[in-house]
Parts: structure tokens; sequence; C-alpha cells
């Protein structure tokens, strides 16, 4: 295992911390407002709504950083 996936590793280790303390201290009802989309006001807990926006935003991050790599070009070697 190389040194970034570590680092790595060690900072998703530690998001996750943080989403579970917020969940742990964060049980009181939050209004959610989107009138474009929502209609009626949303009242849900608001360790719920913590973990609904990193959910987004992790899959925003995977979309945006899953992509086709391309084959690497070796060049021809004149005779």
């Amino acid at each position: 295992m190389n040194l970034t996936m570590l680092i790595k590793m060690v900072f998703v280790t530690a998001v996750f911390l943080l989403l579970v303390l917020m969940g742990v201290h964060n049980r009181a009802l939050v209004d959610f407002n989107l009138p474009p989309l929502l209609s009626p006001v949303l009242q849900k807990p608001a360790a719920l709504m913590y973990f609904a926006f990193f959910a987004v935003g992790l899959i925003t991050g995977a979309v945006l950083s899953a992509g086709r790599s391309k084959p690497s070009q070796k060049p021809d070697k004149a005779p």
C-alpha cells in the first residue's frame, strides 16, 4: 500500500467520524426548503440532512472523477 492510499483512507475515516458525531449530537428537526423542486417544507432530523448532503457530494465527486483514461501511446520505433 502506498502513502497516498493511506492518506486518503485516513481522510475518509476522519470525514466519516465527523458524520457520525453530527448524527449523534444533532437530533433536532430542521426545515428544508427547495421551492423549485419541493413545494412543501420538509422537516427532518439535522443528522439525516447532513448524511444526505454528504451522500450527494460523494456521488457528485465520483461522477466527476469517473471517466475513461486514454491508453498510453508508445512511439513507434523507426528501424
